[in-house]
């Protein structure tokens, strides 16, 4: 479950990092730009990385949610409690290695490329794409890179998500 879980907290950086406004545009935040950290670094001294994780997070939460619904469907930023707990306290504990793969789209990219896979078929607007089995399994977190993967290179908005 460890495993799973560190990938799907790779995998939420990088797309959220690779959804804002400066590279794909999917949500309107700038929270990895440097002129946000230089603006978050006196609010929040100890806990910048975290208040970027978070704020990336909640917007694309939003979005999600918007497409998707909300109900008993999980997606990568609405995941169950006690992995948000858990995802919220490895962010804490060691933040600045988990934002090593948001340096650049390009970097950014090439991550999310490697942990996808092969390509897969990939629709705009929201997708089903598996119960709440397959999202508790690794293989979980590869189908979701695999979507936004082909996503953001074809250009599209792609919301997948896992039904209970």
């Amino acid at each position: 479950m460890r495993q799973t879980l560190n990938l799907y907290g790779h995998l939420r950086l990088l797309v959220g990092y690779l959804g804002e406004k400066t590279q794909r545009n999917w949500w309107s935040t700038t929270f990895f730009d440097t002129s946000s950290r230089f603006f978050l670094e006196p609010v929040f001294a100890r806990t910048t990385r975290l208040a970027q994780y978070n704020g990336v997070r909640e917007a694309a939460r939003r979005l999600h949610d918007e497409q998707i619904g909300i109900g008993n469907v999980f997606h990568l930023f609405r995941l169950p409690e006690e992995m948000e707990q858990d995802l919220q306290q490895l962010m804490m504990n060691a933040p600045d290695e988990w934002f090593a793969e948001t340096g650049s789209q390009e970097r950014a990219m090439a991550v999310l490329r490697s942990l996808s896979g092969e390509a897969v078929s990939v629709s705009e607007g929201p997708q089903s794409i598996g119960s709440l089995e397959l999202f508790y399994r690794s293989a979980g977190s590869k189908t979701l890179a695999q979507h936004y993967l082909v996503a953001f290179e074809q250009g599209i908005r792609s919301f997948p998500y896992f039904v209970d």
